[in-house]
């Protein structure tokens, strides 16, 4: 009998793979995954970083062919113009399919009402779901991480959605060996997370492995914000700044995008993603508990957005 001959690298020694092949492997995985168990799915796309990865892994993993998705963005209609255009930019090169749900149809119906703060990012759950419904979509892939809040912590890979889009913590299924249950019935959906086990810092190196283009708002740059609870906001036709609240002059940079009204920017001189890196690697914050006023209304305020089918 011959001998096995040890499968070694490059350099001769023995292989393995790296930490970010082992995460790219496993989010390829999800994806072909879905695609051989669900009839419809759609992936969420915002222009914001987690999603741009999540679609990068999606055309590695079903290249030289499109992915058998199409892409799904709930627009509040406070969003950074800079985000919005890299959005097009992208679906436009790719050739992708693109639904828009607007928050502000339905304001304008008047199905929902503008909050009194001006934000709109909790107004998001209703188009969200009307969409899935609408569009028939069966698992919807979302961006979520574990490591950037605790109620997100909690979630499968695979998160079973009740009829109504609710998660219900206690009906989540064990995932073990990476064995994923899509089984659900006439009504429900899944949501999907292909990142769950990425962290803020393994996203910025894999963008900067694979040289993603991303917005620029994500590097520093000069831009005109005010301070609100402790944050740099943006300007803004939803209702920011007041009077007591001067609009000054600041190198910022975002790490996390959503709706203008509660995403803050960060001081910041990175304008390299390796800069940023070393940033990141120095953070003692999380991005959404340094950034995100709308994760600061309450200790479970993300829990029961979810609860009602928010992601």
């Amino acid at each position: 009998m011959t001998a096995a001959v040890p499968v070694t690298d490059e350099t001769g020694g023995p292989f393995a793979l790296s930490h970010l092949d082992v995460l790219e492997s496993e989010a390829v995985h999800i994806f072909r995954e879905v695609a051989g168990e669900f009839e419809r799915p759609v992936i969420l796309f915002s222009g914001g970083k987690d999603s741009i990865v999540m679609l990068h892994l999606a055309l590695k993993a079903f290249a030289p062919a499109p992915p058998p998705f199409s892409l799904l963005h709930v627009d509040t209609g406070h969003n950074f113009p800079e985000v919005l255009a890299y959005r097009d930019r992208v679906v436009a090169r790719h050739g992708l399919r693109l639904t828009v749900a607007l928050v502000q149809d339905l304001i304008d119906s008047g199905e929902l009402r503008e909050r009194p703060d001006g934000t709109r990012n909790p107004l998001q759950t209703v188009p969200l779901l009307r969409a899935i419904e609408g569009n028939r979509f069966d698992a919807v892939f979302g961006g979520g991480r574990r490591d950037e809040e605790k109620a997100r912590a909690k979630e499968r890979v695979f998160s079973l959605r009740d009829e109504f889009g609710g998660w219900d913590p206690r009906r989540q299924r064990p995932e073990l060996w990476q064995l994923y249950n899509g089984r659900h019935a006439p009504g429900e959906h899944v949501r999907v997370f292909p990142l769950s086990n990425w962290t803020e810092l393994d996203v910025w190196q894999y963008i900067a492995r694979e040289k993603i283009e991303i917005p620029e708002i994500y590097f520093a740059h000069r831009r005109e914000v005010f301070r609100r609870d402790g944050m740099w906001l943006a300007p803004g036709d939803w209702g920011g700044p007041g009077e007591h609240e001067p609009v000054v002059a600041r190198r910022v940079r975002y790490r996390t995008v959503g709706d203008m009204s509660c995403t803050g920017a960060v001081e910041s001189e990175a304008e390299t993603v390796e800069q940023i890196i070393v940033e990141i690697a120095a953070s003692r914050l999380t991005e959404r508990g340094a950034t995100r006023a709308d994760d600061k209304l309450s200790e479970a305020a993300m829990e029961d957005r979810k609860r009602e089918g928010y992601f």
